[in-house]
């Protein structure tokens, strides 16, 4: 392991190893607690969830005690973008939830988030064609979101596999944001106070990264950097604030946001997607990317 200028943490093809098993815990842990989402949970609920998975897995919870954060996964309801504090708060069949998720294997981590609108018999599959969507309940506003977030989260990812600077994964994001708002006839909002970052040993490192575009190209990337990727997308507009917990972030306007995240590692001959189950072979498939091998 060694460190850049900016302190970038480069991992060594062992580190990232490590690294995998950490994003391979999030990944079931998401898996588990998406599974057992149900109208009349509370966020407390899902938590306990999330808990006995990390603990089963034989991991250690990234959020739990980070700067005094009394949960092990954030839930963040509606309007809430991110840092929900799992609680009392019931669920509801239409409620859009966001849980983000963090594991430690042998000192190293992994962070993910996904997004899904509750039905009444659980979370929504948003693959699924629009007509069932309506039938299950579902507002297809909600929807759209989720699926503009998830694929600008996939777009800045696969700019990795090919990019010389940082601020390319930026522009990917947001490029893509401004494509399906286009299409959905959807001003959507990037919200800009929050960014993706590094990751490694420690849960957040440098380099910040946007999920917009920057006059700055930021640094540039190379073999051992380890990436979150994850864009927070509004129905409305971008501005934010905290409320009075510390933690959860809303939106001013109270528009409904999405979270999605994935860690992902540079490597000498490609990428890998750490917190995906098939290391982004699907989803990178679309843009002619393929996740190397860490064997």
């Amino acid at each position: 392991m060694v460190f850049g200028r900016e302190r970038v943490e480069y991992k060594t093809p062992d580190q990232v190893r490590l690294m995998r098993r950490a994003g391979l815990v999030v990944a079931d842990t998401l898996a588990a607690v998406r599974a057992a989402a149900r109208p009349g949970l509370t966020t407390a609920d899902l938590d306990a969830v999330a808990a006995a998975a990390i603990e089963g897995a034989g991991a250690a919870p990234s959020f739990l005690g980070y700067h005094g954060f009394s949960g092990v996964i954030c839930t963040s309801v509606n309007d809430e973008v991110i840092h929900g504090i799992p609680g009392s708060r019931v669920l509801a069949a239409g409620d859009l939830v966001s849980i983000d998720c963090g594991a430690i294997v042998e000192g190293w981590h992994g962070d993910s988030a996904i997004s899904f609108v509750l039905g009444p018999d659980g979370a929504l599959d948003h693959k699924l064609p629009d007509g069932d969507l309506v039938a299950a309940g579902a507002d297809l506003a909600d929807i759209a979101l989720v699926r503009t977030t998830e694929a600008a989260m996939w777009a800045g990812i696969a700019a990795l596999a090919s990019a010389k600077r940082l601020n390319a994964v930026g522009e990917a994001v947001e490029a893509a944001v401004e494509m399906a708002g286009e299409f959905n006839g959807v001003d959507y909002g990037i919200v800009e106070e929050y960014v993706g970052h590094g990751i490694g040993s420690a849960m957040h490192q440098p380099p910040d990264v946007h999920n917009y575009k920057t006059s700055a190209s930021g640094p540039r990337l190379r073999s051992g950097m380890c990436l979150a990727i994850e864009p927070m997308i509004t129905r409305g507009g971008s501005e934010t604030s905290v409320l009075e917990d510390d933690w959860t972030v809303v939106t001013v306007d109270g528009s409904r946001a999405a979270h999605w995240e994935h860690s992902t590692a540079i490597m000498e001959d490609g990428i890998i997607v750490l917190t995906a189950v098939d290391g982004g072979a699907e989803r990178l498939g679309v843009f002619g990317v393929e996740p190397v091998s860490l064997d």
